[in-house]
């Protein structure tokens, strides 16, 4: 992946969130791209691979510090509070294979 652009590149990252991670609720599965979560999503943890700081730990508080609004807005959850455990994985494994491309 020779992409240069940071344009070019967010967008990329955000494609591939939106494809491959979703949140669970009540058994269904809402990919973030179909929320439109996936540009925010990459937006927050792009810093962490143009750092070269890919982890666990860190890309878990950024998804905690991303509010998602349920209800039509009455309340709102962290994300990471909505995405099942192997969707963390697969977000980290993402980040992690964008780091080792760029």
């Amino acid at each position: 992946m020779a992409q240069t652009n940071t344009t070019e590149l967010l967008e990329a990252l955000a494609a591939e969130i939106g494809e491959n991670v979703y949140i669970d609720i009540a058994k269904w599965h809402l990919y973030l791209c179909d929320a439109k979560l996936h540009n925010i999503v990459a937006e927050k943890l792009y810093p962490l691979i143009t750092s070269k700081t890919v982890n666990e730990d860190r890309a878990i508080q950024l998804l905690a510090s991303i509010p998602v609004k349920i209800g039509g807005g009455r309340k709102e959850l962290p994300l990471l509070d909505l995405l099942p455990l192997q969707c963390q994985v697969n977000l980290v494994d993402i980040l992690e294979k964008y780091q080792r491309e760029i």
